[in-house]
């Protein structure tokens, strides 16, 4: 469709990531358009993800929040900001908003082309719903938005001040509900989190988040997994108790929930666009919607997934700014590639641990029935005679078939965040862990080693494939295979492994060896670097079924907490 660029008139609808993206984008490619912003909240651009750590403390100023500020998009961009103005309806037919200031009178505004970046909201389930009213109390908010973040602050500020150590609790265990836990432990305040599964942060396998759940209650966190809450109690308009499915109660100074997010998608639905499968606004690879003159990006909309091949939702940074910017581009009348298919590529930092992921995980594959071999590895981030290497477990995912890389998640010290980044860079090419195997990566004993982490993950991967050994998932029952336990007498005594016949890895040469070449044989050690060299050999003495027992009994264990 032409447009005269002269007189194109552009709305966009929300003004955090994609609607400040496309913004900006939009006046690059047009010079002449009439673009306005509208925000229904107080400020635009300003930075969601780094809320907690105003709360914290470590964000020391409010005012570094705010990314772009209005005026920034008014003299540079010459983009019309309007804040506090909240569009109530689309009149498609007449290419038309309406939008309700501050003072509650209601305008109405005219757009040769809309842009949509109405974003995602916290999902309240009760009992934080309508039904009990538990956010009617001053100290008990999400944290999605700068209203919301001064509404943390105005509770816990004077709870400072009558106490040493106020109570907050923390609603959910995904990214923003760590982040505030150890946010709240930064700020000198006693923190509970309630998690309502059997784990944290669903981005990541049950036993690769063990270790976080370790962390959080290292430092002092009182981590309720399998816990919810049932009813609040409270007075001069704050909550004070709160009661839990456990049968126990907690006295709160201040409530955090962050239970998870949902597409804005009401304007979408009324105006009578396509809503998707996933339950975003459905969008073409340009961000254009079934409506030729309105496009839509960021949190509400679904993006293709590049390893499930179908549209989903992602409500991550991101994907947010990158769609803005397409929409932006396209609704000025510009052109450019298509939106990028989506990993979900996420990290998170808790206390001295790194926990990111990309792709699939595990349990996804299983509920998606998509065949998947998996390995770990253990590794430090640099040269280990390099002094300050740092640990890090890397979870590998990838198809049985052909090798291609399905997922990856670690969890660790420094360095996790390159390992993911570098995976997911595989994962978008479509690459395989042979692929991975042969990357050309930077290497100095301060920065990496000779054979990357990314590298082990990718070798015994393609071990696996070429059955020199095959490894075996470390949940196995192993009661029905002849086991191997090649670790010493203290790894033994420390983390025993009933059944299995000892040997250590060293002693294999020299002593005979008491197991049946025909049986299906284990092997294991603490982390299966020398189980692989035990296996290797037991397979060049004719041995036909040997499994090599993937990341060991490091990693065996962690199922068993």
């Amino acid at each position: 469709m032409s447009v005269n660029q002269e007189a194109l008139r552009l709305v966009i609808v929300g003004g955090v990531a994609a609607g400040a993206s496309a913004a900006a984008r939009a006046r690059r490619v047009n010079a002449s358009a009439s673009i306005t912003l509208l925000e229904k909240g107080p400020a635009i651009s300003f930075a969601n993800c780094g809320l907690p750590y105003h709360v914290g403390g470590e964000i020391k100023s409010r005012d570094d929040l705010l990314v772009a500020s209005p005026e920034l998009f008014r003299k540079r961009f010459a983009v019309d900001v309007q804040v506090n103005s909240e569009v109530m309806s689309i009149d498609r037919a007449h290419k038309s908003v309406a939008v309700k200031r501050a003072d509650g009178s209601v305008d109405v505004l005219a757009y040769d082309r809309l842009i949509l970046a109405t974003g995602a909201e916290p999902f309240l389930p009760p009992p934080f719903g309508p039904v009990v009213g538990s956010l009617e109390y001053s100290n008990v908010t999400t944290l999605w938005s700068l209203p919301d973040m001064d509404k943390v602050m105005s509770a816990l500020e004077p709870a400072m001040e009558r106490c040493d150590k106020p109570h907050i609790l923390v609603v959910g265990g995904g990214f923003v509900g760590l982040e505030v836990a150890e946010q709240a432990i930064h700020r000198g305040a006693k923190c509970t989190l309630l998690e309502k599964s059997d784990q944290i942060l669903k981005s990541l396998d049950v036993e690769m988040v063990r270790p976080l759940e370790a962390t959080l209650r290292k430092h002092g966190i009182d981590l309720r997994l399998g816990c919810a809450i049932t009813k609040f109690e409270g007075s001069d308009n704050r909550a004070q108790r709160v009661h839990l499915d456990d049968n126990t109660s907690l006295d709160v100074d201040c409530i955090v929930v962050a239970i998870g997010v949902r597409p804005r998608i009401q304007l979408a639905v009324a105006a009578g666009l396509t809503i998707g499968a996933a339950g975003g606004i459905s969008v073409d690879g340009w961000h254009r919607t079934n409506d030729p003159h309105i496009f839509a990006a960021g949190d509400s909309v679904e993006y293709f997934h590049r390893i499930l091949q179908r549209p989903t939702l992602m409500p991550l940074a991101g994907p947010a700014n990158r769609s803005g910017r397409i929409a932006g581009t396209i609704a000025a009348g510009g052109c450019c590639p298509p939106m990028a298919p989506v990993l979900g590529t996420s990290v998170l930092r808790l206390f001295d641990k790194t926990a990111a992921s990309s792709g699939l995980t595990e349990a996804r594959c299983e509920m998606e029935k998509i065949p998947y071999h998996c390995v770990y590895i253990q590794a430090g981030n640099h040269a280990g005679y390099f002094p300050g290497a740092q640990s890090m477990t890397l979870k590998l995912i990838y198809s049985p078939s052909d090798g291609k890389v399905l997922g990856i998640q670690g969890v660790g010290g420094e360095g996790v965040d390159k390992r993911i980044d570098i995976a997911a860079t595989v994962m978008q090419m479509g690459g395989t862990v042979y692929d991975m195997a042969g990357l050309d990566l930077a290497y100095a004993p301060p920065y990496g080693s000779a054979k990357d982490p990314i590298h082990m993950a990718a070798f015994v991967a393609c071990n696996d494939l070429a059955d020199s050994p095959s490894v075996i998932s470390p949940q196995t029952d192993l009661s029905e295979y002849q086991v191997l336990d090649v670790r010493n007498d203290k790894e033994l005594a420390e983390l025993p492994l009933p059944g299995a016949i000892h040997i250590p890895v060293d002693a294999l040469h020299s002593m005979p060896l008491s197991l049946d070449p025909e049986r299906p044989t284990v092997v294991v050690c603490h982390s299966a670097k020398r189980a692989h060299v035990a296996a290797c050999y037991l397979k060049s003495l004719g041995f036909q079924k040997v499994w090599n027992l993937t990341g060991g009994m490091a990693i065996r264990k962690l199922f068993e907490v």
